[in-house]
Protein backbone atom coordinates (compact mmCIF):
# COMPACT_ATOMS: atom_id res chain seq x y z
CA UNK A 1 0.00 0.00 0.00
CA UNK A 2 1.45 3.67 -0.83
CA UNK A 3 0.44 6.23 1.16
CA UNK A 4 0.29 9.44 -0.52
CA UNK A 5 -0.38 13.04 0.75
CA UNK A 6 -3.26 15.41 -0.27
CA UNK A 7 -3.48 19.35 -0.03
CA UNK A 8 -5.71 18.64 3.20
CA UNK A 9 -3.94 17.88 6.29
CA UNK A 10 -3.77 14.09 7.59
CA UNK A 11 -5.86 13.02 4.29
CA UNK A 12 -4.19 10.57 2.28
CA UNK A 13 -4.79 9.48 -1.30
CA UNK A 14 -4.02 5.52 -0.82
CA UNK A 15 -3.13 2.95 -3.75
CA UNK A 16 -3.06 -0.53 -2.91
CA UNK A 17 -1.09 -3.87 -4.11
CA UNK A 18 -3.23 -5.21 -6.98
CA UNK A 19 -2.12 -8.67 -8.27
CA UNK A 20 -3.87 -9.52 -11.95
CA UNK A 21 -3.59 -11.18 -14.57
CA UNK A 22 -5.74 -12.59 -18.04
CA UNK A 23 -8.78 -13.61 -15.25
CA UNK A 24 -8.42 -10.54 -13.63
CA UNK A 25 -7.15 -8.57 -10.01
CA UNK A 26 -7.16 -9.45 -6.46
CA UNK A 27 -6.11 -6.64 -3.88
CA UNK A 28 -6.92 -6.23 0.00
CA UNK A 29 -9.67 -3.52 -0.03
CA UNK A 30 -8.30 -3.28 4.03
CA UNK A 31 -5.75 -4.72 6.52
CA UNK A 32 -5.21 -3.27 9.80
CA UNK A 33 -1.83 -4.41 10.14
CA UNK A 34 -1.09 -2.82 6.68
CA UNK A 35 -2.74 0.25 7.48
CA UNK A 36 -0.86 0.01 11.19
CA UNK A 37 2.59 0.04 8.97
CA UNK A 38 2.02 2.90 7.31
CA UNK A 39 1.03 4.85 9.82
CA UNK A 40 -3.31 4.86 9.67
CA UNK A 41 -4.19 2.89 13.13
CA UNK A 42 -8.23 3.31 12.52
CA UNK A 43 -10.86 1.84 14.14
CA UNK A 44 -13.39 1.35 11.61
CA UNK A 45 -16.98 0.69 12.91
CA UNK A 46 -19.39 0.66 9.80
CA UNK A 47 -19.13 -0.34 6.04
CA UNK A 48 -21.72 1.66 3.76
CA UNK A 49 -22.52 1.27 0.17
CA UNK A 50 -23.96 3.42 -2.05
CA UNK A 51 -25.08 3.50 -5.66
CA UNK A 52 -25.54 6.23 -7.97
CA UNK A 53 -26.87 7.60 -11.25
CA UNK A 54 -24.77 9.99 -13.28
CA UNK A 55 -25.01 13.49 -12.47
CA UNK A 56 -25.84 12.93 -8.61
CA UNK A 57 -23.98 15.28 -5.87
CA UNK A 58 -23.77 13.89 -2.69
CA UNK A 59 -22.33 16.12 0.05
CA UNK A 60 -20.81 17.62 1.25
CA UNK A 61 -21.25 15.81 4.09
CA UNK A 62 -20.45 15.56 7.80
CA UNK A 63 -20.75 15.25 11.17
CA UNK A 64 -20.07 17.28 13.98
CA UNK A 65 -18.41 17.34 17.14
CA UNK A 66 -17.99 13.91 19.08
CA UNK A 67 -19.80 12.10 16.16
CA UNK A 68 -17.22 13.25 13.86
CA UNK A 69 -15.74 10.52 11.41
CA UNK A 70 -12.86 9.64 9.59
CA UNK A 71 -13.54 7.98 6.33
CA UNK A 72 -11.87 5.34 3.93
CA UNK A 73 -14.17 5.91 0.46
CA UNK A 74 -13.31 3.88 -2.92
CA UNK A 75 -15.24 3.42 -6.21
CA UNK A 76 -16.03 -0.46 -6.73
CA UNK A 77 -17.66 0.44 -9.78
CA UNK A 78 -17.55 3.60 -12.14
CA UNK A 79 -16.55 7.01 -11.53
CA UNK A 80 -16.71 9.79 -9.06
CA UNK A 81 -14.90 13.12 -8.32
CA UNK A 82 -14.48 12.87 -5.27
CA UNK A 83 -14.05 16.02 -3.02
CA UNK A 84 -13.15 16.83 0.75
CA UNK A 85 -13.27 20.38 2.40
CA UNK A 86 -11.20 20.82 6.13
CA UNK A 87 -13.28 21.99 8.35
CA UNK A 88 -10.50 22.34 11.37
CA UNK A 89 -9.79 25.51 12.68
CA UNK A 90 -6.94 24.25 14.38
CA UNK A 91 -5.45 22.72 10.89
CA UNK A 92 -3.10 24.10 8.90
CA UNK A 93 -5.08 23.99 5.70
CA UNK A 94 -8.37 25.06 7.20
CA UNK A 95 -10.47 26.13 4.79
CA UNK A 96 -9.15 24.38 1.70
CA UNK A 97 -11.17 21.55 -0.35
CA UNK A 98 -9.31 18.71 -2.61
CA UNK A 99 -10.77 16.68 -5.15
CA UNK A 100 -9.67 13.22 -6.63
CA UNK A 101 -11.30 11.40 -9.71
CA UNK A 102 -11.48 7.69 -8.11
CA UNK A 103 -12.63 5.06 -10.35
CA UNK A 104 -12.88 1.29 -11.02
CA UNK A 105 -9.59 0.92 -12.44
CA UNK A 106 -7.39 3.19 -10.24
CA UNK A 107 -8.46 0.48 -7.60
CA UNK A 108 -7.42 4.13 -4.86
CA UNK A 109 -8.89 4.92 -2.00
CA UNK A 110 -9.40 7.86 0.61
CA UNK A 111 -8.62 8.55 3.69
CA UNK A 112 -10.57 11.58 4.65
CA UNK A 113 -9.86 12.61 8.74
CA UNK A 114 -12.61 13.77 10.83
CA UNK A 115 -13.49 16.84 11.29
CA UNK A 116 -13.05 17.64 7.00
CA UNK A 117 -16.64 17.82 5.39
CA UNK A 118 -17.06 15.21 2.21
CA UNK A 119 -18.94 14.56 -1.12
CA UNK A 120 -18.64 13.12 -4.75
CA UNK A 121 -20.24 13.65 -7.83
CA UNK A 122 -21.05 10.51 -10.24
CA UNK A 123 -19.42 11.04 -13.66
CA UNK A 124 -20.21 7.36 -15.31
CA UNK A 125 -23.27 6.38 -16.28
CA UNK A 126 -23.68 4.31 -12.70
CA UNK A 127 -21.23 4.45 -9.72
CA UNK A 128 -21.26 2.08 -6.72
CA UNK A 129 -19.43 3.52 -3.84
CA UNK A 130 -18.00 2.12 -0.67
CA UNK A 131 -16.74 3.39 2.54
CA UNK A 132 -15.87 2.81 6.07
CA UNK A 133 -16.26 5.06 9.18
CA UNK A 134 -14.77 5.51 12.71
CA UNK A 135 -17.26 6.68 14.19
CA UNK A 136 -21.33 5.44 14.09
CA UNK A 137 -23.85 7.67 11.69
CA UNK A 138 -25.92 9.98 14.44
CA UNK A 139 -28.35 12.03 12.76
CA UNK A 140 -28.38 14.53 15.36
CA UNK A 141 -24.93 15.32 14.64
CA UNK A 142 -25.78 14.73 10.87
CA UNK A 143 -24.35 18.51 9.26
CA UNK A 144 -24.01 19.44 5.73
CA UNK A 145 -21.67 22.08 3.60
CA UNK A 146 -23.24 24.07 0.16
CA UNK A 147 -21.57 21.94 -2.39
CA UNK A 148 -21.31 25.18 -4.62
CA UNK A 149 -20.39 27.85 -2.07
CA UNK A 150 -18.24 30.50 -3.98
CA UNK A 151 -15.78 31.24 -1.23
CA UNK A 152 -14.36 27.30 -1.81
CA UNK A 153 -15.02 27.76 -5.25
CA UNK A 154 -15.05 24.10 -5.63
CA UNK A 155 -14.00 23.33 -9.25
CA UNK A 156 -16.37 20.32 -9.84
CA UNK A 157 -16.20 18.59 -13.33
CA UNK A 158 -19.89 19.76 -14.55
CA UNK A 159 -20.89 18.73 -17.70
CA UNK A 160 -22.14 22.10 -19.48
CA UNK A 161 -25.64 22.72 -19.28
CA UNK A 162 -26.26 20.12 -16.64
CA UNK A 163 -27.23 20.70 -13.38
CA UNK A 164 -26.26 17.83 -10.44
CA UNK A 165 -28.68 16.13 -8.73
CA UNK A 166 -29.24 17.02 -5.29
CA UNK A 167 -31.21 15.94 -2.28
CA UNK A 168 -33.77 18.74 -0.62
CA UNK A 169 -30.88 18.53 2.47
CA UNK A 170 -27.85 19.41 0.12
CA UNK A 171 -30.00 21.99 -1.64
CA UNK A 172 -30.61 23.54 1.64
CA UNK A 173 -26.97 23.59 3.00
CA UNK A 174 -25.15 26.40 4.20
CA UNK A 175 -21.63 27.97 2.79
CA UNK A 176 -18.82 27.69 4.57
CA UNK A 177 -18.65 30.60 6.37
CA UNK A 178 -22.00 29.99 8.38
CA UNK A 179 -21.29 26.38 8.94
CA UNK A 180 -20.17 24.46 12.06
CA UNK A 181 -16.71 23.88 12.61
CA UNK A 182 -14.28 22.47 14.81
CA UNK A 183 -12.38 23.84 17.38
Amino acid sequence: MKKLPTKIHDAWLLKPKVFGDARGFFLESWNRETFREIGLDLDFVQDNHSRSSKHVLRGLHYQSGEAAQGKLVWVTSGTVFDVLVDLRKTSPTYGVWDGYMLTTDAHERLYVPPGCAHGFLVVSDTTDFHYKVTAPYNPQAERSLRWDDPDLAIDWPLEIGIEPILSAKDKAAPCFKDCEKYD
